[in-house]
């Protein structure tokens, strides 16, 4: 790895763009794939001639695949490389993908979502470990925020086309579009190398790897915090759409109003960039964390186009200071094994993501909005302050040498 931060990104065999431009694309279709559901959830619902918490159901059930399978592929590309399990899952993505379009009931649809969101779960991982293998920690949050750049562009078409396709009624076409970036995907990823130095050789086992990881109290810290994170910030943001929709607003109005969300993440990103070295990790993550609650209080108020658009760009901007700043704490808390800490990490994630979006489910189909997103800035709140509170004491523990060694 280049500590020093001078020739970050290896440039692919045989192409004339750099790893980091493949690494965005796949960023960007993962989140794709991930977000075109939301602002469809209604057209779903009524298109298969079922709720919409049962729609709502399917989105859980690809949060809650996402998240469990991280370990699993981080384990995997610990043995098999980080370049080869996002391609061989982003081969698989196909099947999946056309699955869900030809879906003619719920059933089957949920089930080709939850194979979706498993296999998906290997890409972001693989490339934020990627960045951790390849990229100096002097400059290391400022690509894990380019690569969130190029995942928050993903969102906001996600939600955008989305919502385009549900107001169209062609829901089915936005799967098949990341079926087929899949595959295309997995074929240009044939040129990228593996991290310099990258071996299989002399490497621990998976379960001495997830040992060392628990074994760590800080890194148990920041796969708590990302579980947390996970509920309040994807796991409630799933339902801004349809709090539009509800009011009679078309799923089109509602995906533009959410597609701020990306925007905002790419726009924060930016600023992210300019300010971390002044700020310091803490001050981004408290930061995260007001932004958060200022804007699900925003989409509480009411149900206005006006409310959701302002609580879409401040949720953005709470996941771009909170989420790259946590993402660069976690690449560094146990570096010999920092497969499985990621993958740990965005296992909880989307894990808390997907209980909180199964249970928010039933105040959506209430109508009972304003609780929901009340709810969500409230647990905003302690999140921010806790998260920021432990960021600083882990800087001391780190500046403060026992017996001669950093503590960890």
């Amino acid at each position: 790895m280049d500590e020093g931060g001078g020739n970050l990104w290896q440039r692919p065999k045989g192409s004339s763009g750099g790893g980091l431009r493949l690494l965005q694309l796949a960023a960007f279709f993962s989140s794709f794939d991930r977000f075109a559901v939301a602002p469809m959830l209604v057209t779903i619902a009524a298109s298969l001639g079922t709720s919409l918490a049962g729609v709502a159901a399917t989105a859980s059930l690809y949060y809650l695949l996402y998240g469990g399978m991280q370990p699993v592929w981080g384990m995997l590309s610990d043995r098999l490389g980080r370049v080869r399990i996002m391609r061989l899952t982003l081969f698989g993505t196909v099947f999946a993908g056309v699955i869900s379009a030809l879906a003619p009931n719920l059933a089957v649809l949920a089930a080709a979502r939850a194979l979706a969101g498993g296999l998906f779960a290997a890409v972001i991982p693989a490339a934020l470990v990627y960045v951790g293998d390849t990229v100096g920690i002097e400059s290391r949050q400022k690509a894990l925020a380019d690569l969130m750049a190029a995942s928050a562009v993903g969102t906001a078409l996600a939600t955008v086309l989305g919502g385009l396709a549900a107001y169209l009624g062609s829901w089915r076409l936005a799967f098949s579009v990341a079926a087929l970036a899949g595959g295309v995907l997995a074929l240009l990823l044939a040129g990228l190398p593996e991290p310099e130095g990258f071996t299989t050789e002399g490497r621990e086992g998976p379960i001495v790897q997830v040992g060392r990881v628990f074994g760590r109290p800080w890194a148990v810290a920041v796969v708590g915090i990302a579980a947390v994170e996970g509920a309040v910030i994807l796991g409630f943001l799933t339902f801004l759409a349809p709090s539009l929709e509800s009011v009679g607003f078309s799923p089109a109005v509602a995906g533009l109003a959410v597609g701020l969300y990306g925007l905002a993440v790419l726009g924060w990103t930016r600023a992210v960039k300019l300010v971390s070295n002044r700020l310091g990790a803490a001050a981004l993550i408290l930061i995260g964390g007001c932004m958060l609650a200022l804007g699900y209080a925003s989409g509480a108020v009411g149900r206005s186009l006006t409310g959701v658009a302002v609580a879409a760009v401040m949720v953005g901007g709470g996941f771009a200071f909170m989420h790259s700043t946590l993402q660069t704490w976690a690449t560094e808390v146990v570096p010999e094994a920092r497969a499985t800490v990621i993958s740990l990490f965005a296992a909880a994630l989307f894990a808390g993501s997907g209980l909180a979006t199964a249970a928010a489910a039933p105040l959506a189909d209430d109508g009972r909005f304003g609780l929901l997103f009340a709810t969500a800035a409230l647990v905003a709140v302690p999140l921010g302050v806790y998260a920021a509170l432990a960021r600083r004491r882990y800087a001391g523990a780190q500046e403060r040498p026992k017996d001669g060694s950093r503590l960890k």
